[in-house]
């Protein structure tokens, strides 16, 4: 490969167990087994080639002319044209059966290539180097837990501690490759055929996509984005990942470098309303489904994210043999914000289950139970400060945002008793409801500055200020919202997409040494802002700005550097994936209303 990498190189293969990452250049240097979040066995996207990969590409070298994925799936194909002649890789992990598989298909097109495959086992993210035996047709890799098979026709041998195959194809061969993973206790798995394994990976994802109702202006990006959410996705609970990656930095050489192999309870609405709003039910009630289960018990023990599975501990630890993206350290795995107070939690949790009420999903005494043992963690506990959504490690602070949602959730309570007949004591929670409204406009709005703040008497802004109107707290023609879009607007665009905050204000808000990208989420959030205030020429144009920013086979990561030109942080990020289909649906016309801003509509005109 030529020049730094970037996260703009990788494409995406996944089976809603894992995923991988595959570089323009054909390796593969991102792959956590058997799920999103245990040890990679190639883990080079964090250092280099030593912490292992599988690369299969031409023995010239560089990266593929061209890459996408074939129509709506995850079959990746990416083509080389070199003096010789042309070939393409055909990449994809099958849907999980009995174990996880990588399967790799090499086609010549035209002439007669020279390939090499590299295959490079590095297990507990690059940490420990298997034991290798050859087998019938391949090689097998044993290191405590984890066993790996690879099958391929091709010869095999050692070199450098690696798995190497040379060998030529010639326009119309076809030669596959097939890793294999299993826990070491148990028995080697069937083998399967490669060609079968994409014909049925594509008939997979064919079928699935073939649900989307979304048929508006942007059909191809909010079908990738769904494609996407739905790879981020574990299959077992229905529990959606933020990222597939961990410690992928904000910042080229910096240390905001965190683990987002996890659920955060924060996305629940936002990626509901993706969900419902693009037909797909069945995931957004598993999507449901998993949120009851994981914060079901004691709610002062809510936390703002979980494992895969619900689990509650997520313990952050270093891996200092891995000297990070780019030389971006410490590389973290774990998340020790699991334990952080945020407030807007209970909101987001309580505003997304009223959402899928609303939406006709039938639901139980048991989901309602849970909302009103929410609802008297917040009664108690709603002005106390917190860390806010963006996990702050500064000190704890009155957050407008974190308060805004605590209403949110309370709102949704006395809608639900009114609306739906569910039994409450309303007029406590209406009473509540109205002295939060009024404490949060006398001390989260600044009257000279004619905005809304970072925090109770802050002198900084936030671009989760912008979301206020969304949750029916005030309604987009509100003088103070109007203010704080332009506020917003005047301080956190850099190179014309939004900063979350800004670090420095208030003499370092997050307590963190460093700063970091536009956040995307963010910028699609100010392009819904531009529509919410009736700028609907300058919204589009801000989503196309957004569109362009995507890599060649259209992902998005957590944000970009506008300096450096390139995306940073964890990739692909849901939350980004998601804000690009709910920002495509408003500008639309095809967004599902909430019942808090069907209402704001109707007093408000």
């Amino acid at each position: 490969m030529t020049g730094p990498t970037m996260n703009e190189d990788y494409a995406l293969l996944g089976d809603l167990h894992s995923a991988a990452l595959v570089h323009r250049a054909g390796s593969i240097d991102w792959l956590c087994l058997p799920r999103f979040d245990s040890p990679a066995c190639f883990a080079a996207l964090l250092s280099d080639e030593s912490a292992g990969h599988w690369t299969v590409a031409p023995v010239s070298g560089g990266a593929a002319a061209s890459r996408r994925y074939r129509g709506d799936t995850l079959v990746l194909e990416s083509e080389w044209r070199t003096p010789e002649g042309t070939v393409c890789i055909s990449d994809c992990m099958p849907p999980r059966g009995d174990a996880a598989d990588v399967v790799r298909v090499v086609e010549g097109l035209s002439g007669r290539v020279r390939m090499r495959s590299t295959l490079r086992l590095r297990m507990d993210y690059g940490h420990i180097v298997p034991w290798v035996r050859r087998t019938d047709g391949g090689i097998e890799a044993v290191a405590g837990p984890d066993a790996a098979w690879l099958d391929t026709p091709v010869e095999l041998h050692g070199r450098d501690m690696s798995t190497v195959a040379e060998f030529d194809v010639a326009a119309g061969e076809r030669v596959p490759f097939v890793l294999t993973y299993q826990l070491s206790h148990l028995p080697r798995p069937d083998r399967i055929d490669a060609a079968e394994a994409l014909r049925r990976t594509e008939d997979f994802w064919t079928g699935w996509i073939g649900d989307c109702r979304y048929d508006g202006r942007w059909s191809e990006a909010v079908r990738r984005s769904l494609i996407t959410l739905k790879a981020l996705t574990y299959a077992p609970t229905g529990g959606i990942l933020a990222a597939a990656t961990t410690s992928l930095p904000e910042e080229l050489g910096g240390s905001r470098n965190w683990d987002y192999r996890f659920c955060w309870l924060r996305d629940a609405t936002f990626t509901l309303q993706a969900l419902l709003g693009t037909g797909y039910v069945q995931e957004a009630r598993a999507w449901r489904e998993w949120l009851v289960r994981a914060i079901a018990g004691d709610p002062d023990k809510l936390q703002i994210m979980y494992g895969l599975d619900g689990r509650r501990r997520i313990p952050e630890t270093e891996l200092p043999w891995l000297p990070g993206y780019r030389d971006s350290s410490p590389v973290r795995v774990g998340n020790a914000a699991a334990d952080q107070l945020q407030l807007d939690v209970w909101g987001e949790v309580l505003d997304g289950l009223h959402l899928a009420r609303e939406a006709g999903m039938e639901s139980s005494d048991t989901a309602w139970d849970v909302q009103r043992a929410l609802l008297d963690f917040l009664e108690g506990n709603w002005a106390e400060p917190d860390n806010g959504l963006w996990e702050m490690r500064g000190p704890r602070r009155h957050f407008v945002h974190s308060k805004v949602m605590a209403w949110a959730g309370v709102d949704r309570a006395v809608h639900t008793v009114e609306e739906h007949g569910l039994d409450g004591p309303v007029d406590q929670w209406r009473r509540l409801r109205e002295r939060m409204h009024t404490e949060i406009c006398r001390n989260g709005f600044d009257a000279e500055r004619g905005t809304f703040t970072q925090f109770y008497g802050s002198q900084g802004l936030d671009a989760s200020l912008l979301l206020l109107p969304r949750v029916g707290f005030l309604p987009w023609s509100d003088e103070r919202i109007r203010g704080t879009v332009a506020a917003v607007e005047r301080a956190l665009l850099d190179g014309g997409f939004v900063m979350r905050y800004d670090p420095e204000a208030d003499g370092g808000v997050d307590g963190l040494p460093g700063a970091e990208g536009a956040f995307l989420a963010c910028s699609f959030w100010y392009a819904d802002a531009l529509a919410g205030t009736g700028q609907s020429e300058r919204a589009q144009a801000m989503f196309e700005r957004l569109l362009a920013l995507r890599n060649d086979v259209g992902l998005l990561s957590e944000e970009y550097d506008t300096r450096l030109g390139c995306q940073l942080g964890n990739t692909p990020q849901a939350f980004s994936m998601v804000g690009l289909i709910n920002t495509a649906r408003q500008l639309t016309g095809s967004h599902t209303a909430t019942s808090a801003s069907r209402r704001q509509q109707r007093l408000h005109g």
